[in-house]
């Protein structure tokens, strides 16, 4: 019995390890695509094949000393995408909160528009949002573009199961005690969700990192392109920069990597815990 389990956890581990690899083969060949030249690239595209007397720092060296819209875009994602996670988490928490643990009239016709703004397709609200932009004149700003993120659906209702399972026996005892409504969710309630902050920390700055279709609409200034934007603008038919391109494409998987370290010893524990909740 000893051998089977021992072998099967072999087999486990290889079957793993090897879906691993396929699912980041991609990210591998654009990370050694990022020191092949520029020509090479034009030549015979992104692939892994490695030939070690073409690879050089080339493309990095030219990010860091000669394109200085690259990181003008870098800052501007990072602004923005900060900025939605904070206000993201901050807002939607404290809606999922409420509509879970606060009994008021229509609190299940909210829930129940949340549900149904969850089964809409982004692109069917783009046009809407874009006009409201229009109608509060906030085209071409920041504030534009990280206002649909805010309060966002998903968020609320992952909060919402969360909130489901924290002890409501908690509130009435604060308040005995004279503690404040505000009082009691950020010095009690908030603190026992630090799993689900964590869990949506990283989605919501995965989404707002990679948002393309949205700040394309609003953002009209190149001073103002965040990272998905300005990339794309390299590709045109007068000419490809792979120099930056493939590089800066690889530079982008940075900050999700550093958000993932920090936040990943609650991630997996808050998805599971939100996702049973009733």
């Amino acid at each position: 019995m000893k051998k089977n389990k021992t072998l099967t956890k072999w087999i486990v581990n290889i079957f793993f390890i090897v879906v691993s690899f396929i699912a980041l083969f991609p990210l591998l060949s654009l990370i050694v695509s990022s020191f092949r030249p520029s020509s090479e690239l034009m030549r015979n595209g992104i692939t892994f094949s490695i030939n070690w007397s073409e690879l050089s720092l080339y493309n990095y060296i030219h990010i860091f000393t000669q394109s200085p819209s690259y990181w003008e875009w870098y800052g501007n994602s990072l602004i923005i995408s900060t900025l939605t996670i904070v206000l993201s988490l901050f807002f939607s928490s404290m809606v999922g909160y409420a509509m879970a643990l606060y009994d008021f009239k229509g609190r299940n016709l909210l829930f129940l528009c949340v549900l149904v703004i969850i089964m809409i397709p982004f692109e069917v609200l783009m046009l809407p949002l874009y006009q409201l932009m229009i109608n509060i004149n906030l085209i071409n700003t920041y504030t534009g573009v990280m206002l649909p993120l805010i309060v966002a659906p998903t968020a609320v209702f992952f909060f919402r199961q969360y909130a489901l399972g924290l002890p409501a026996e908690l509130m009435d005892a604060a308040r005995i005690d004279g503690c404040t409504e505000y009082g009691i969710y950020f010095k009690i309630m908030a603190p026992l969700m630090l799993p689900s902050f964590s869990a949506m920390a990283i989605l919501q700055g995965l989404h707002s990192w990679n948002n393309f279709l949205w700040p394309l609409l609003v953002i009209r200034s190149n001073d103002l392109f965040t990272l998905p934007i300005g990339l794309a603008t390299l590709l045109t038919p007068y000419g490809n920069n792979y120099d930056t391109l493939i590089a800066g494409a690889v530079m982008t998987v940075i900050p999700i990597i550093i958000l993932f370290i920090f936040f990943q010893r609650y991630f997996v524990a808050g998805l599971a815990s939100g996702s049973v909740k009733g």
